[in-house]
């Protein structure tokens, strides 16, 4: 008998608990970076290996939009700025 257990794939992006993590194109990050007078170095940070960024082909400097539901706000948008650390 075989004491290997059978490995269980799980796809983070697809889990409940996960809000919706989006790739920002670089018109749509220059205008936030507009919009709200910031720099990329003011944003919160989210680091390469996070699990929710697995699919998005992110580098260090991309800009992350994640969008949460909200029982208050009905939807809730936060940005940030993807590091290797």
């Amino acid at each position: 008998r075989s004491n290997k257990m059978a490995k269980k794939t799980v796809k983070v992006e697809e889990h409940n608990f996960v809000p919706k993590h989006e790739k920002l194109s670089d018109k749509d990050k220059k205008e936030l970076l507009e919009k709200y007078n910031v720099t990329v170095k003011e944003l919160p940070l989210i680091l390469t290996k996070d699990p929710a960024l697995a699919n998005l082909s992110v580098k260090p400097g991309d800009v992350i939009k994640i969008t949460r539901n909200s029982p208050t706000a009905g939807e809730a948008v936060f940005y940030r700025v993807v590091v290797n650390v």
